[in-house]
């Protein structure tokens, strides 16, 4: 998507009528023609005949050919069937109801055979989960809506995190930066200050008023979440800004400071770092020295690596979380299992405080070709292939790892939170992301271009949000698309990137899939097979339904 370079720092302050104050929606944000209908608990039943939910989704164990897991999209259940059970619940499927998320629907043949009815009992506990409904397709689907919205308005009005930006400049000129163009084009030089003190006054003041939007006193006894980004947040001419900040963010209480960098002048923050300051770093690798050096470059092309390596070691010793990322595509995954060693070999890896994972490169600009890029799901497939035969490469996670780990916590009954989510991530909720102009974006995606901003912090610490582009950003949520409101699979990965979407269709609210059916089929199968491990030898796990 192009931006459009501001004129001046404080172009767009003139369209300030159109600004208005800031209040959170007491109603669901919904697109026109959609209105969840009033179904009270005893509604549930519904008028129609006994069929399968349309929220039902089927997880096939490897090496279990007797058995299978059902996920409820929205009760939440995880349940062990037997294929028999299984089998049933597929013919009462209405075959008739596309898969949102495979384009062309090609039915399922027809169930050969006759199918087994399970008994009275266990009818009546798959209708007590929610994989049997006597809800017509337009109940459930009506059902499935007023559940969202009310989850995605609690999720718009809880607590806010920040995303601090104290400058668009880098350091550093990486090719594939959705940023680039910041610092390669000069219409955009203007948005390379670094923000002064007023500046932090100023987006202090808007904070606590964006606080008590959210219902939070000033006084109130809560750890606020933080997060510089950039740009670069961390560059040595930006450290007494940073710190001012920091100073006085603690005045008004617990902060938990997080910041994305690229860590190569981090030894100017050193007396900074520490659980409580600078608490967490992800910083990025992009692959052995030589192939690192050849990506995240200085201006005059020189390499990053040692100096980015010495700076993560100097944080893990003053006990600073680190969280490498390496930006992954067809050119370097096959470097990752002698980055796995030269982890090991620098002693990060048995570090309490280390953790890396893998993300894909996403085509973010012209410098990147589409062609050496890996989808998630491709990206999760040569993982697991590399994991196989390289053990170390296990120290490395996915972002997948993450929908195990919260699967394995269900089946482990350590929680009973199944992670029903309405949106793919804070953009679309809570996130409030401020730069050094006193504007506020939704997503760091989309910052730099004031006609992107959801509002603006002024002078005075008043907040004004452009509603257009506050409906626009915390309204896309599984209801907002007819595909996700269909979809079995959309609480769990909340409809996708809302700026991968647009890139893909021209649009923030198309779903953008990714590959993510496979996904969760895959992790949620692993981590039963962890769990089943887990319980020892001969450990006999209960399906819900035995006959």
């Amino acid at each position: 998507m192009s931006t459009q370079p501001r004129s001046t720092p404080e172009q767009g302050l003139e369209d300030m009528v159109r600004l208005e104050p800031l209040e959170l929606p007491t109603t669901p944000f919904l697109p026109p023609g959609v209105a969840p209908l009033k179904l009270s608990a005893s509604e549930l039943e519904g008028r129609g005949t006994l069929r399968t939910s349309s929220y039902t989704l089927y997880v096939d164990l490897p090496g279990n050919p007797d058995d299978m897991l059902l996920v409820q999209a929205y009760t939440g259940a995880y349940d062990l069937v037997s294929k028999r059970v299984a089998t049933y619940l597929r013919s009462l499927e209405a075959r008739h109801a596309p898969n949102p998320l495979y384009g062309s629907w090609t039915p399922e043949p027809p169930i050969e055979g006759e199918v087994s009815r399970p008994s009275d009992e266990s009818i009546a506990l798959l209708k007590q989960r929610g994989y049997l409904v006597t809800l017509t397709l337009e109940e459930e689907e009506a059902l499935f809506v007023k559940l969202s919205a009310r989850h995605h308005l609690a999720s718009l009005r809880r607590a806010p995190h920040y995303v601090v930006m104290p400058t668009y400049q880098c350091n550093l000129r990486c090719p594939y930066c959705f940023q680039d163009h910041m610092r390669t084009d000069a219409r955009y030089s203007h948005l390379l200050r670094v923000m002064d003190r007023s500046m932090v006054d100023r987006l202090l003041v808007g904070m606590r008023n964006i606080e008590a939007a959210h219902g939070l006193a000033a006084d109130a006894n809560v750890t606020r979440g933080i997060t510089f980004f950039g740009g670069e947040p961390l560059l040595a001419r930006s450290r007494p800004i940073l710190q001012y900040f920091l100073e006085r963010m603690r005045e008004r209480g617990k902060v938990r400071v997080s910041a994305v960098t690229n860590a190569t002048e981090l030894e100017a923050y050193e007396d900074l770092l520490g659980p409580e300051m600078l608490a967490t770093l992800q910083v990025t690798l992009d692959g052995v020295p030589q192939e690192h050096d050849r990506r995240r470059i200085y201006p005059d092309g020189t390499g990053s690596f040692e100096r980015i390596a010495r700076n993560i070691t100097l944080a893990l010793e003053r006990g600073v979380n680190v969280n490498v990322r390496m930006n992954i595509d067809r050119g370097n995954i096959s470097q990752l299992p002698t980055l796995a060693e030269l982890f090991e070999a620098r002693g990060w890896s048995g570090h309490g405080h280390f953790s890396a994972y893998v993300a894909p490169i996403h085509a973010a600009n012209g410098n990147v070709d589409a062609k050496t890029t890996f989808t998630s799901w491709q990206l999760t497939r040569a993982m697991e292939e590399l994991r196989q035969q390289h053990p170390g490469v296990s120290r490395i996670s996915l972002t997948d790892d993450s929908l195990q780990a919260r699967a394995r916590r269900v089946f482990d009954q350590q929680t009973a939170d199944t992670g029903l989510s309405t949106a793919f991530c804070g953009a679309h909720t809570a996130m409030y992301v401020l730069d050094a102009f006193g504007d506020i974006y939704a997503c760091w995606e989309r910052t730099g271009d004031a006609r992107q901003r959801i509002g603006h912090i002024t002078e005075s610490g008043e907040v004004l949000m452009n509603r257009t582009q506050l409906h626009a950003w915390r309204g896309r949520n599984v209801v907002s698309n007819p595909v996700c409101r269909k979809c079995r699979y959309a609480t769990s990965c909340g409809g996708g990137c809302a700026v991968l979407a647009e890139g893909a269709s021209g649009t923030l609210y198309k779903n953008f899939c990714d590959g993510y059916a496979q996904r969760f089929r895959a992790r949620v199968a692993q981590a039963w097979l962890e769990h089943v491990s887990g319980k020892g030898p001969g450990a006999s796990v209960a399906r819900l339904c035995e006959t």
